[in-house]
């Protein structure tokens, strides 16, 4: 009897030993061998369309600390510097490397914060518009009927308008609402909303197809027999499910968003030139453009297209990487 209890013991810590080698790896080490991951990786302009979206964020998030002057600083700006070329040109200044604008601020610090004020805008409005855009879409999908159709036919009609003219009048909206205030330390606020609002279309769409589909599984059916209610059952359980393509469509958004917000400052309805953005530095040196002065124009531009460009291409690489169909 002796030796049948000894030998029971191996085999009782046979599980054991089993159970610790098949143990779940770490999140991280799973993101490691991820297709994601290799999908990344193995495309060279990805990589670089990272770098320089990194480099250019980076940059506008220190930018208080790297630039060479602070083009906030009323009392450091000398008209006498102004509409300098940049330092390799003639005539140009060292301690101004890409030269100044038509109020002598540093041209490299001025796109500095404008990006940094840019990029705020355009994740203040993707946020916003994603919010609004999943409820709406969840609801319209979820609930249906004439909720569904109010909801939709709001974004049919909003589609036959481009972003850039709906942000236009809910900017002037805005404006003539808050006419009898001073709007210049509202306009972040003003521009964030009418941006916002041109993009929710979008999710609301995706987000409605993808609700349509999900609100029939088992799974959902299930959580309505125990008794859940409805607005737990779409935002814990249902959405889940769409925040794949809501990611792919906020990236791409991104990059709409800071072009959008460039195209109202240059139109004027943007940034007042006391915080300036990249369209409102665009729209400034615009002016100067055929008096020579091509570096006010030049530089501020080339930083909206490579930032632009980069988290366009993300946008595209990740829409591809999520796809299962081209997995």
């Amino acid at each position: 009897m002796r030796n049948a209890a000894d030998s029971t013991v191996p085999a009782s810590a046979a599980p054991r030993t089993g159970a610790v080698a098949s143990a779940p790896r770490s999140r991280f080490a799973a993101f490691l061998d991820s297709d994601l991951l290799h999908s990344f990786l193995r495309s060279r302009l990805v990589v670089l369309a990272a770098l320089v979206s990194v480099a250019i964020v980076g940059a506008a998030v220190l930018a208080p600390v790297i630039a060479p002057h602070d083009p906030y600083d009323l009392k450091s700006l000398s008209l006498l510097d102004a509409n300098t070329p940049p330092a390799w040109e003639k005539g140009g200044d060292p301690n101004y490397l890409l030269g100044t604008d038509d109020q002598g601020r540093d041209i490299l610090s001025t796109i500095l914060y404008g990006t940094r004020s840019s990029l705020a805008i355009g994740f203040c409005s993707v946020l916003l518009a994603s919010a609004l855009g999943l409820s709406l879409g969840l609801w319209a999908g979820y609930v249906g009927g004439r909720v569904d159709t109010v909801i939709m036919r709001i974004a049919d009609v909003q589609l036959t308008f481009p972003a850039i003219l709906t942000a236009l009048l809910i900017d002037g909206v805005a404006l003539a609402i808050l006419r009898h205030h001073t709007v210049e330390g509202g306009k972040f606020s003003i521009l964030v909303l009418a941006i916002g609002l041109s993009f929710w279309v979008q999710y609301a769409r995706t987000v409605r197809g993808v609700t349509l589909v999900e609100r029939n599984k088992e799974y959902v059916e299930a959580a309505r027999l125990i008794g859940i209610g409805p607005l737990k059952i779409m935002f814990q359980h249902i959405l889940p499910n769409v925040l794949g393509p809501v990611l792919v469509i906020a990236t791409i958004n991104l990059a709409l968003a800071i072009i959008t917000e460039a195209t109202l400052s240059f139109l004027g309805v943007g940034l007042p030139p006391t915080e300036p953005s990249l369209g409102t530095m665009i729209q400034v040196g615009n002016k100067y453009l055929f008096s020579g002065s091509w570096w006010m124009v030049a530089f501020p531009g080339l930083t909206l297209a490579l930032l632009a460009l980069a988290v366009n291409l993300l946008g595209d690489w990740l829409r591809d990487a999520l796809n299962p169909k081209l997995r």
